[in-house]
């Protein structure tokens, strides 16, 4: 496969999980990937790997609640690899201890704005770090990761969920004002995935019982994603803006 050829996308949160398997799909199909994450050392490993296979990598430790960070990831990339084709914002906070889960009148004050810091400030940071190279080249595609857990109003989890429906919301205006630059903008919301490296059998048991709610019955994982991502990504959906890919195996329909 070699339909993102000469493209050069950025991860964010690219160091682990589902975030790690976009980078490798994206890779795979023939982009340069700059593997973005918090955690240097991951990135970095991630990275070596690809090169490894030769594949095309960068490592760039960011923090995408913070802008300096963002700016400076974006220079990094285009220093290597000349622009930007492709963004998917992918960071997020989500799995416990760092994100709580009750009632929303149990939520912190500070856990809300961490929340929203990474989950929806960091796509506004990272979108506006790169979108002055798109236009410049008047070519450019965003992948904003979201969240089935906003279709079906997940309760005990307002945080996350709300900040994810900012996402969608936030989606929806990128597309309009930056179609007259060939930028496409687009979401992808997906449904619970299991991403961990290792899983004890009773949060293995959680899934498998979660998924019988699907219409496609088994439990999902990243490479369930990839391949929408890869779409996103590709001129494959030059025609395509806007829009919230709902990748669940049938949980949800909206």
């Amino acid at each position: 496969m070699s339909r993102l050829q000469s493209r050069a996308i950025i991860v964010t949160g690219g160091a682990q999980g589902i975030g790690r398997a976009y980078c490798e799909r994206l890779a795979h199909e023939g982009a340069s990937v700059v593997v973005a994450d918090i955690d240097a050392q991951r990135a970095e490993a991630v990275a070596e790997e690809l090169r490894g296979a030769e594949f095309d990598a960068l490592a760039v430790a960011a923090d995408v609640s913070d802008p300096t960070a963002t700016e400076r990831l974006v220079r990094a990339a285009v220093d290597r690899f000349g622009r930007i084709d492709g963004l998917v914002n992918n960071a997020a906070m989500y799995q416990r201890p760092a994100v709580s889960r009750g009632p929303f009148e149990e939520i912190t004050v500070d856990e809300w704005d961490r929340v929203m810091a990474v989950n929806l400030r960091g796509v506004f940071l990272c979108a506006r770090a790169v979108v002055p190279h798109m236009r410049r080249q008047r070519y450019g595609k965003i992948v904003n990761i979201s969240s089935g857990t906003v279709l079906n109003g997940t309760p005990r989890f307002a945080h996350y969920v709300t900040s994810k429906a900012g996402v969608i919301g936030f989606t929806r205006v990128l597309a309009r004002e930056l179609g007259d630059y060939n930028i496409t903008v687009n979401a992808v919301a997906p449904g619970l995935t299991q991403s961990f490296d290792e899983i004890d059998d009773a949060t293995m048991q959680y899934f498998e019982q979660r998924s019988q709610s699907r219409s496609i019955k088994r439990v999902q994982t990243p490479e369930d994603l990839v391949g929408a991502v890869a779409f996103l990504c590709s001129s494959d959906s030059d025609f395509m803006t806007g829009q919230t890919l709902v990748v669940d195996g049938g949980a949800a329909f909206n």
